[in-house]
């Protein structure tokens, strides 16, 4: 991993991120050459990172869905090589092995998705829909259905009209996907993330009940969540062995070979001013690329509920673009359940009894996210204990 890049730090790979963020209209007054970069000696002063650099980086890292340091971190410089890509820059094709990722697959699935060829997610991965969708419509304007997009296939994108627009197929399929399920728990699949495993432990930190880790409170979290589901008749899965840390990929491949119909990862987070606190979750979206719908609706319940139940301060919830959101087929939200270096939130996360209202909370969201117009329970009232009687009725 690269080293964290803050105001004030020199190096040849803040000239970089300058040059890419003027490349991409996001940097005003720069004068010098946006092309061969790296082929080109910086001057010191590209080399400086200044505040109107990281004032740049976090509108461009806002713009994205992640949260903006203005600090150059490797989340920060993946979604920069993304952003670099304009549809024609390159030949797209799909490749099993290492997906194609970029701003340009994104545009060619919005354009594919307008004429009606393209009704999954708008992710920027050249994956096997994406695929199947660039042939439909190679083989519906008469070229050959290799599902490999060049010139031909930019010229006749560029000569058709949109044939519909409006709302995006990817959330009416997933709104019509949660409607067809049903309002009962009863054989509906999910996945429970725990984050951390092996070795890595991650902060330990003084409870309640003596020193824990952060490993041990999420997968005591993760078993709460996962006895209730069960108890409820749902099919679980947790994403990883206790003494495992797979990576982001396996646990999405696991989430979608599964045939989840949820995932809920779990994390904890960290600062270094002991202020910061409280819940927050996230699910796949960003300003300028499309969004969840069914995990913006979830992620919205389960903020409810814990803030709710807990004394864990409300932080709300957010679109983001982070590898598990976006990787996963299915809606995906990710809980931070609270801040480590905050003693009021460490206070929380070490008592069993609020642990066992986070899972409880986290449960009923997934339940009123299956009523729809059936939910009339206020926020904070409907007890699991009311949910089993409702299930086994």
């Amino acid at each position: 991993m690269r080293d964290t890049l803050r105001v004030g730090d020199s190096s040849a790979r803040v000239a970089e991120v300058r040059t890419a963020l003027a490349r991409i209209g996001m940097l005003d007054g720069y004068e010098g050459n946006i092309e061969d970069f790296k082929s080109r000696s910086f001057s010191k002063q590209e080399m400086l990172f200044d505040e109107p650099l990281a004032d740049a980086l976090r509108f461009f890292q806002q713009s994205r869905g992640i949260v903006p340091t203005g600090a150059i971190d490797d989340l920060t410089l993946r979604e920069l090589r993304e952003a670099s890509y304009r549809l024609g820059a390159r030949v797209l094709s799909y490749n099993p092995a290492q997906q194609m990722v970029g701003d340009d697959v994104g545009e060619l699935q919005n354009q594919l998705h307008e004429l009606g060829f393209y009704q999954s997610r708008v992710d920027g991965r050249f994956g096997p829909d994406t695929h199947q969708a660039l042939a439909n419509f190679q083989l519906d304007t008469g070229l050959e259905d290799d599902g490999v997009c060049g010139p031909d296939t930019l010229r006749a994108l560029s000569l058709l009209g949109r044939r519909i627009t409006g709302g995006s197929a990817a959330n009416i399929r997933e709104r019509e996907n949660v409607r067809q399920a049903g309002p009962n728990l009863s054989g509906k699949r999910v996945v429970i993330d725990p984050a951390l495993g092996g070795k890595d432990r991650g902060e330990q930190v003084n409870g309640r009940y003596g020193e824990i880790d952060e490993e041990a409170i999420l997968w005591d979290l993760a078993q709460r969540i996962e006895g209730r589901m069960v108890a409820a008749g749902m099919e679980t899965i947790i994403s990883r062995p206790r003494g495992d840390n797979p990576s982001v990929k396996s646990r999405a491949d696991l989430a979608n070979s599964f045939g989840a119909d949820l995932v809920i990862s779990l994390k904890l987070d960290r600062y270094a001013n002991e202020k910061a606190n409280g819940v927050a979750t996230f699910y796949f979206g960003s300003e300028n690329g499309s969004s969840s719908l069914a995990g913006e609706t979830l992620s919205g319940y389960i903020q409810r509920e814990i803030a709710a139940r807990t004394d864990l301060q409300n932080c709300h919830n957010h679109g983001r673009t982070w590898e598990m959101l976006r990787m996963t087929q299915m809606p995906t939200v990710e809980v931070v359940a609270g801040y480590v270096t905050n003693p009021t939130d460490v206070a929380v996360l070490t008592d069993p009894k609020q642990r066992d209202a986070i899972a409880e909370a986290i449960v009923v969201a997934v339940k009123r996210l299956y009523l729809l117009e059936m939910d009339d329970q206020p926020t904070g009232t409907y007890s699991f204990t009311d949910l089993l009687r409702e299930e086994l009725a």
